[in-house]
């Protein structure tokens, strides 16, 4: 347990207390004799819990108890403590078996989905073809012998660069937390402002200047409060490009890349990530509006007068994978996905560590709504870019939505061209981050003075920070081993400085730097960091190692570079002996440098190590190993300056260009996609600018943008609306509807809702939508009951409140609903109500949308309303639809899902189901199973689909991955240019829900 010598402290107090504490000596004991039997505190604390815990809470204690001068109340504490002890073991205990209880569950029912999943596909495979003829098929594509698989060859590239050229892509990319700017980013200002921020940055910048890459945008939060810079509340930015002019123009031709800054959330607060979630549909709004109007813009510049839409959506981090999904469904466009760090692996390793619950760590992290935006991803997403194997095969195989090997059998099949049955798993490629190189000039010579200087680099003074970290030193002409890396216990500084005390060889012919961040002093830092520190400063003493270690205090982000550097001079070694390493960025830094490595084992530097192939891998539980790997490389010179020269020479493997060739052939492979909206009519076009400023201008509340939330109680709700609408009978209609809005929305997020927003388009050009376009408002009517009466009694409601406005034609309504067209048109005749009343119907949950008619005559509509299906939804909606194979799950689901007395708990219906939209009834609400089981069991079998209860929980809706009601009203709106940001108070939310106990 690194980190916590005082325990050897600990251990010398608590003998004290004797072998064994005395029945009689209190309550407390005798029960943990009872429990225990004869109870020896040091021999349980070392057996029990020197080997599982670290907790500073314990150390505080232990802190007090040993300072206590008398030896009876010192000894009370200790057996105080030999409790605490007790129960936080037993609570650990029993967290851990209802962790494996769950994580056995979990193994049972991915290899039964796995099971009928390869059962359903087996059905038109011959006898020979359903053995494992892909065992030797790697689940990535190429085999994971030899180095990285990487685009190398000229042609490829040549080819890769002229297609691209021709085509002058547009990319977008997503990172919403944190403070992204172009310079002087203020890395470690706050956990969610680390190296993700300093990737997507260089990645945008990168991909904008290669060639054939036209434009990129980064997306990220407006942020305009008093206490961060300016600069977060730009609505863009130009990122400056790498290097000099002739760089640039090796590239080839590009616009550049750009920040683009959205407005969502609080306006004038910086909030962390966590609580960013509810602002995600505001985000993919005004995103959106962005994304149409650049292409728009582009259309103009490259495109002949066509858009020129996004080659790709790439969203990093779990919170932009679900704005990338949202933006992907309604755009019809590719998305890729960057994890970074996964919410399954940090959950993990929080319920190891046994301090809290899955409830509390919910509560702090909002873990659960985080995985479920990352298996959101999985399910979107064309392809998801890791940094490295071990993330694949350790991290996303916790998912559901990821198996390798189903994702190998899927694979097998793909390339046989035999059918999926509508089973899907993205592409898992490994694209190691890319660095810049360009201002990093590897140095020859040694520490005696030499000096560096050139033509184009003259002599200068040494930086100040070797004279910081060489006056440590008694002879600072020894090879330096560097770690670099922050005082903290999965580093692993200990056992690195453990085996440089106990090495006499490796001390006399070198010294050790320890650059552990920034720190004014111990008692300022965190008790866990402050814990590592004072016990590596233990161990300096206790090996007397002053002369040879330093550890500067202080160091700038800008000193890292020379800090390299001197350890380069000296002939050094730079060192991560971390327990495991998600990558390792430093040990690629280090190389571009000229310094040989030596890194764990366990994770990204292994990659690393296959490609550069300069240095040595260790155990980083064995001091020995380390030991013997550190001392082999700084005295066999040979050695050293065979696996400098290997660094030096492959270290362009990890460059930002090599990364971009990958990245670019990576998005050339996925199948092109773009809106399927079809602009036959000159009044298509809007009359607003086409700036793209336009997009992220903020909007005030104008006219009757209204927003009516009606998903909740309907009793509650249709009481609310009542009051409100009594409340003023002398106020004006707007009035009274913004009150009853404003009234019924408070009832709950998921309620249906009304939207009015007022459109700029007037064009009356006869077109698909002549009625839409003549509305100067549109109410969104999203009602979802099981009670007829409720429904009518809504809309009726509305339209009373719409007044004067409604007879004269300035206003537009569309009903949203999870009922069929033809229930539609049962439904209103049953009111009394005119079809024709409404310009637009979302259906099934989102699963189609219908207009009214300009022609009389066309009746396309099942029920014989003249409505038309708008079919471009449906090319719209029909990436990922598992189809029939996706059906025979479902029943054979329904038929399994029985209750004590074996009734049917789930049946199909057939009548309302649609060829996007499978339906179910609902026979006994009581025993129906949380929606998440049905989906959870959908994506273990790599099928995509969203599932929803409606009409109060007695229906099923399964529809496409990307479909919705809120997704369909999206592509409405869109179709006929209403721009969003002209909504009032909110966006349009995904997936609306109904929230009870299923």
């Amino acid at each position: 347990m690194a980190g916590n010598d005082w325990i050897n402290s600990y251990l010398e107090a608590i003998l004290d207390v004797g072998p064994g504490i005395d029945a009689s000596k209190s309550s407390k004991s005798s029960l943990l004799l009872r429990e225990r039997g004869r109870f020896s505190p040091t021999r349980y604390f070392v057996e029990e819990v020197i080997t599982g815990f670290d907790e500073t809470d314990l150390h505080r204690s232990w802190v007090k108890a040993s300072s206590t001068r008398s030896p009876q109340e010192r000894n009370t504490r200790m057996e105080n403590m030999c409790w605490r002890i007790w129960n936080l073991a037993r609570t650990k205990k029993q967290i851990e078996g209802e962790e494996a209880q769950r994580m056995a569950k979990r193994r049972l029912e991915r290899e039964r989905g796995r099971r009928e999943a390869t059962a359903d596909m087996s059905e038109d495979l011959s006898e020979g073809e359903k053995g494992d003829v892909v065992s030797d098929i790697s689940a990535h594509g190429d085999s994971t012998r030899g180095r990285l698989p990487r685009i190398s060859s000229v042609d490829v590239m040549n080819t890769l660069s002229n297609v691209f050229k021709e085509r002058k892509i547009y990319i977008v990319l997503i990172s919403l937390h944190g403070l992204i700017r172009g310079e002087n980013m203020e890395l470690g200002r706050d956990s969610d402002t680390g190296g993700q921020v300093k990737y997507v940055v260089e990645l945008a910048r990168a991909l904008g200047m290669m060639p054939g890459v036209y434009r990129v945008d980064l997306l990220t939060r407006q942020v305009s409060a008093s206490d961060v810079d300016w600069s977060y509340g730009e609505p863009t930015e130009m990122l400056t490009p790498f290097g000099n002019e002739g760089y640039i123009h090796e590239m080839g031709e590009s616009s550049g890349s750009y920040i683009v800054r959205i407005p969502f959330g609080p306006r004038d607060k910086y909030v962390p990530k966590e609580l960013l979630w509810p602002h995600i549909p505001e985000f993919v709004d005004g995103a959106l509006n962005h994304i149409i109007q650049m292409s728009k813009v582009l259309g103009e510049q490259i495109g002949s007068g066509e858009p020129v839409w996004p080659i790709a959506i790439h969203g990093h981090y779990a919170d932009a994978g679900d704005s990338a999904a949202l933006l992907s469904g309604a755009l019809n466009v590719p998305m890729i996905f960057t994890g970074h760090s996964l919410g399954r692996d940090k959950l993990e390793q929080l319920l190891k560590q046994g301090r809290q619950s899955r409830e509390e760590i919910n509560s702090l992290y909002k873990i659960m709504r985080r995985i479920e935006a990352e298996e959101l991803s999985i399910d979107a997403s064309e392809v998801i870019i890791t940094s490295t194997r071990q993330e694949i095969d350790e991290q996303w195989s916790l998912y559901d939505g990821f198996d390798v090997k189903l994702e190998r059998k899927l694979r097998a099949r793909i390339k046989r061209n035999v059918s999926c049955y509508g089973r899907f798993m993205p592409r898992m490629v490994v694209i190691p981050p890319g660095m810049e190189f360009h201002h990093i000039v590897p140095h020859d010579g040694d520490i005696d003075g030499e000096t560096d200087g050139s033509e184009d680099t003259p002599a200068s003074p040494d930086p100040p920070i070797w004279s910081e970290i060489m006056r440590f030193f008694s002879n600072p002409r020894k090879p330096m081993i560097l770690a670099l890396a922050r005082p903290d216990p999965k580093k692993n500084i200990t056992t690195l400085v453990k085996a440089f005390g106990e090495c006499k060889p490796l001390r006399e012919l070198a010294n050790l730097t320890l650059i552990m961040g920034n720190r004014e002093g111990i008692d300022e830092m965190s008790s866990t960091n402050a814990s590592v520190l004072l016990s590596i400063l233990k161990l300096i003493d206790k090996y007397d190692l002053y002369g040879q270690v330093a550890y500067p205090k202080h160091h700038k982000q800008s000193d890292v570079p020379d800090i390299y550097r001197l350890a380069a001079k000296t002939k050094g070694v730079f060192i991560n002996p971390a327990f495991i390493e998600p990558f390792g960025l430093t040990l690629i830094e280090a190389a571009a440098h000229g310094l040989p490595m030596v890194a764990t084992k366990n994770g990204g530097p292994v990659d690393i190590h296959r490609v550069l192939d300069n240095g040595l891998l260790v155990d980083p539980h064995n001091q020995q190993d380390i030991a013997n790997a550190l001392l082999k490389l700084v005295a066999d010179k040979q050695l050293w300056a065979r696996c400098r020269q290997n660094g030096l020479k492959n270290i362009h493997l990890f460059s930002w260009p090599e990364h971009c060739k990958t990245y670019l052939s990576r998005i050339a492979s996925c199948k092109p996609r773009q809106p399927q909206w079809k602009r036959n009519d000159d009044g298509f076009e809007n009359s607003e600018s086409d700036s793209p400023g336009d997009s992220l201008r903020d909007i005030q509340d104008i006219s009757l943008n209204l927003r009516l939330s009606m998903d909740g109680d309907k009793n509650e709700g249709s009481a609310n609306l009542d009051k409100a609408l009594d409340l003023d009978e002398n106020a004006s209609m707007k009035s009274k509807l913004e009150n009853a809005v404003f009234s019924w929305s408070k009832g709950g997020r998921d309620s249906q809702k009304a939207v009015s927003s007022e459109k700029t388009d007037q064009s009356a050009g006869l077109n698909r939508f002549p009625a839409l376009r003549r509305r100067k408002h549109i109410f969104v009517i999203a009602v979802d009951s099981d009670s007829i009466s409720d429904i009518l009694e809504v809309i009726k409601m509305v339209f009373e409140a719409a007044g004067e406005e409604k007879s004269s034609g300035s206003v537009g309504f569309i009903l949203s609903t999870s009922m069929t067209i033809s229930e539609i048109s049962s439904l209103l005749i049953s009111g009394g109500l005119n079809a024709t009343e409404f310009d637009a119907f979302i259906c099934n949950s989102g699963g189609e949308l219908y207009y009214l008619s300009p022609n009389s005559e066309d009746m396309l509509s099942p029920s014989g309303l003249p409505f038309v299906v708008d079919l471009d939804y449906h090319q719209h909606i029909e990436y990922r639809w598992g189809g029939e194979g996706l059906r025979k799950t479902l029943v054979r689901w329904a038929v399994d899902k029985k209750g004590e007395n074996e009734e049917q708990i789930v049946t199909q219906d057939e009548e309302r189901s649609t060829k996007y939209c499978y339906a179910f009834k609902v026979e006994n609400p009581s025993l129906i199973p949380h929606v998440k089981e049905l989906r959870k069991q959908m994506r273990i079998q790599a099928l995509r689909c969203h599932v929803l209860y409606c009409q109060n929980g007695s229906k099923l809706h399964v529809i496409p991955v990307l479909a919705s009601r809120s997704q369909a009203l999206r592509y409405m709106l869109k179709v006929i240019r209403v721009p969003l940001h002209t909504m009032g108070s909110g966006s349009v939310e995904y997936g609306s829900l109904c929230r009870r106990r299923w």
